[in-house]
């Protein structure tokens, strides 16, 4: 792939205080993505993938480098800017789905576009929601829904706003073999559809294997 990276990482390190002991959790992280590719980053648990993203993704700071999103370093930004940037570019996709459950699934994937203050939106949400298999759920609240149900609609409401990079955090964490296999081919299939940048951190291995490239970090050092 050539041209401008979306996503450039330089020198990215992260310290945490734990008493009085000082933990690296990501150390001297480089890392350069280009538009529409997907990336997969592996490691165990407290490697620092989940770090690395809510980094990457403008949910934190780092304690030192740089993070260039479509050029705009936004280490430099304050939280508000951090948002504002996130709601031009970004979706971010939970392994705990993040539904608010007193909303339908309907009401749920016509969030961000409620919050974007746009209109006649109730039509795409459905759209939405039928190309992820869910066109006989639409009225249903989480609840309702199983595992695999409601991460489609998760799924559903990050695609809804057609975000430049995909954000997914262990999207199959709580799914079984079978439904997570759905979910991997579902995420694919519409990163190739709409050309989204897709940067996923996960343990599965058929996530890795769908991907563009497979990082893998361990110990807070990307390998």
């Amino acid at each position: 792939m050539t041209g401008q990276p979306i996503i450039q990482v330089k020198n990215l390190c992260k310290d945490v205080q734990s008493g009085t002991t000082q933990l690296h959790i990501l150390k001297d992280i480089n890392l350069e993505i280009q538009a529409s590719e997907s990336v997969a980053i592996v490691g165990a648990s407290g490697s620092g993938k989940t770090t690395l993203l809510s980094l990457i993704a403008g949910l934190d700071l780092p304690t030192s480098g740089s993070i260039f999103i479509a050029d705009k370093d936004i280490t430099q930004l304050d939280e508000d800017g951090r948002a504002k940037l996130r709601g031009e570019y970004i979706s971010i996709i939970f392994q705990t789905f993040q539904l608010l459950p007193n909303l339908t699934a309907l009401e749920n994937v016509m969030l961000p576009l409620e919050l974007m203050r746009e209109k006649n939106i109730c039509d795409r949400a459905i759209t939405c929601l039928e190309h992820v298999g869910l066109s006989e759920r639409v009225y249903h609240y989480p609840q309702q829904l199983s595992g695999g149900e409601q991460q489609r609609v998760a799924i559903a409401r990050a695609f809804i706003v057609q975000p430049k990079i995909l954000f997914a955090d262990e999207p199959t964490g709580n799914l079984d073999q079978k439904t997570g296999a759905q979910i991997i081919e579902l995420l694919f299939s519409l990163n190739r559809q709409h050309q989204t940048t897709l940067f996923i951190v996960t343990h599965d291995e058929e996530i890795s294997q769908h991907s563009d490239r497979c990082l893998t970090i361990d110990n807070g050092v990307l390998m």
